[in-house]
């Protein structure tokens, strides 16, 4: 055995320094995900109320619209964003390319927990990311943000509609947005579409303010608001629903 592995006795302070190394390694990973699972901080910058930080969204959302976006220095905050994150909303939104939530609501790196699938609908994986956000990072706000000329509401709509057949896994994305299809045909059988994209908003505000535990919990408990609402592409405008 001994004369199989050689004499070590010339590599012991190499293998002691890659051993501290590792140590290190281990002891900054170890720290990193403490440190990422630490409760919010008292007077953190994102300690607001919620209806504070739904303002904040919607102010900004006006400058998008009106092509009068806040001026930034990127460059200035990221060491400042590299030891941590106080966002003032999560947002649940759709991974429509056309759809960009800092965009949208004109706020900075570190501003938003942004959440996307899509149909903007909620799924255990996105459910658990929120569930992140307003435990460990103190986040006082979900809004749900649908938009108009979604394609996955108009695909369930053909589906409900004509019985269309969608390839892959589609057939479970749209599964969860017939619900709003099928309210939308008896509600407005002539504007299916842009209800169906409005209700499943709802929808998914509904599901989020009974998801338990953590949600749930912080939301009956007043420290977080569960809000909705549509991106009109065209405007550039977002309505709350």
């Amino acid at each position: 055995m001994c004369e199989r592995y050689g004499d070590l006795s010339h590599d012991a302070n190499f293998s002691r320094r890659q051993f501290l190394g590792a140590g290190a390694i281990a002891l900054a990973a170890l720290s990193g995900a403490v440190h990422a699972a630490d409760p919010p901080k008292a007077g953190a910058p994102n300690a607001i109320a919620p209806g504070d930080a739904l303002k904040r969204l919607m102010d900004g959302n006006a400058r998008y619209a009106a092509n009068n976006p806040t001026e930034r220095d990127f460059s200035s905050k990221r060491a400042q964003l590299a030891q941590a994150q106080y966002p003032i909303a999560a947002i649940l939104g759709c991974a429509d390319s056309r759809v960009v939530p800092d965009l949208v609501f004109d706020q900075s790196p570190g501003d938003l927990f942004v959440a996307r699938v899509a149909g903007n609908i909620v799924t255990t994986n996105l459910l658990a990311s929120l569930e992140y956000g307003v435990q460990f990072l103190g986040t006082p706000l979900i809004l749900v943000l649908g938009h108009s000329n979604c394609g996955a509401v108009d695909a369930a709509v053909k589906v409900v509609k004509s019985n269309a057949k969608l390839p892959g896994h589609l057939p479970e994305l749209v599964q969860a947005i017939k619900p709003a299809v099928i309210t939308a045909a008896k509600v407005a059988p002539n504007d299916v579409l842009n209800y169906a994209i409005a209700d499943n908003v709802r929808r998914q505000v509904a599901r989020l303010k009974g998801a338990a535990p953590i949600v749930q919990k912080a939301y009956r408990d007043k420290k977080i608001d569960i809000a909705g609402g549509v991106y009109d592409i065209a405007t550039g405008k977002v309505t709350l629903v």
